[in-house]
């Protein structure tokens, strides 16, 4: 029983943890989300309300412990020690669940067991950023960070010059091999973009050797893992998805082409999908939030003048879907623009965000 009374001796007493607006509520809880999302520190932030002998903190993902051995022996060493939290940290459900009067999981499967409460963990949102960043004195010097270099917890306090390294690490960690890899980065490189799965499987297959299933199969892998969303344009279901990652800056991280509107696109996106579901594209409309009657769009440098061709052609589309509002995300624009039929707002993201 090595790896068990190993894993036993660990505590967590002294780990430092800054809230989340998710958090462990329910005693049996499944937790899922992409990786380096921030799923082990909410199981730290639970485990202290427990003495370190009360608890049994297992992570699969650390080549030490042996599987075969814990699968055999862990109901018995639960009993035999009265452990009262069992931890299963990046657990691919290989043996079944033993009893415990509090069981949290973090997986990379979208699993649904009865019983179990499911969290999806996202990454940081810009608030919740703010509140990581003991770096920056300002809210410009922390947006223009979090612009930058994105919204993974562990990514804020490095060294900036340790930063894309550090970034190009995760995507890789993300990918079982190097088939995956090559997927994972030409969704990355289409962010913000209306692409097809057939269009990109017919692009990559003239630099990798790669069968569709196989491309297929993997899409829908980062897909369920919330790595990569595709989300459809209202009431159109056949139309073209628009793409999106969990972490807008692995664009940066894989290419020196700069897409600044899709990576701002794809930041706006991310903060939308914290608070709605039902969140669609439409003609010339970024964003639709349908529950809301809202439509999101997002310009990062926009000019009244220059911009006023474009302004009439997302308003007339949005009276077809009966919208009563249009927020237009900026880099720092704040505005009203007039109009008698529609509320238009132009908000700096960070304000947008914040509100």
């Amino acid at each position: 029983m090595k790896s068990l009374e190993t894993c036993y001796e660990i505590n967590f007493s002294k780990i430092n943890f800054i809230e989340r607006k998710v958090k462990i509520t329910n005693p049996k809880t499944i937790i899922s989300g992409a990786s380096k999302t921030g799923k082990t520190y909410l199981i730290y932030d639970f485990l202290s309300n427990f003495k370190s002998n009360e608890y049994l903190y297992i992570d699969f993902s650390d080549l030490r412990n042996d599987l075969i051995e814990i699968a055999k022996n862990l109901e018995e060493f639960i009993k035999k020690n009265e452990i009262i939290v069992l931890i299963l940290e990046n657990f691919e459900f290989q043996f079944s669940i033993p009893s415990c009067e509090n069981i949290i999981i973090s997986t990379s499967s979208n699993e649904i067991i009865e019983g179990f409460e499911h969290i999806n963990l996202n990454a940081l949102d810009f608030e919740e950023y703010l509140l990581h960043d003991n770096k920056h004195q300002n809210i410009t010097q922390s947006f223009n960070s979090f612009l930058k270099f994105g919204n993974l917890p562990e990514i804020i306090n490095l060294e900036e010059h340790k930063k894309i390294q550090r970034l190009q690490e995760i995507i890789r960690l993300i990918c079982k091999d190097e088939t995956q890899y090559e997927i994972l980065k030409i969704m990355i490189e289409n962010i913000d973009e209306k692409k097809s799965l057939f269009q990109l499987f017919n692009s990559l297959k003239t630099k990798i050797k790669l069968s569709k299933d196989k491309f297929y199969e993997v899409c829908k892998i980062l897909e369920n893992s919330r790595i990569i969303y595709f989300l459809p344009k209202y009431n159109q279901e056949k139309s073209t998805k628009k793409i999106f990652c969990y972490n807008y800056s692995f664009l940066n991280a894989i290419t020196y082409t700069k897409k600044f509107k899709n990576e701002f696109s794809n930041m706006v996106f991310l903060e939308l999908i914290n608070k709605y579901e039902d969140i669609y594209y439409y003609e010339q409309i970024d964003f639709y939030i349908k529950s809301k009657n809202i439509a999101v769009v997002s310009i990062p440098f926009f000019n009244t003048f220059l911009n006023n061709n474009l302004i009439k052609k997302i308003i007339k589309n949005a009276l077809e879907l009966n919208i009563k509002e249009i927020n237009i995300i900026t880099i720092s624009n704040n505005e009203k623009i007039q109009d008698p039929k529609i509320k238009i707002n132009v908000l700096p993201f960070y304000e947008w965000a914040l509100s």
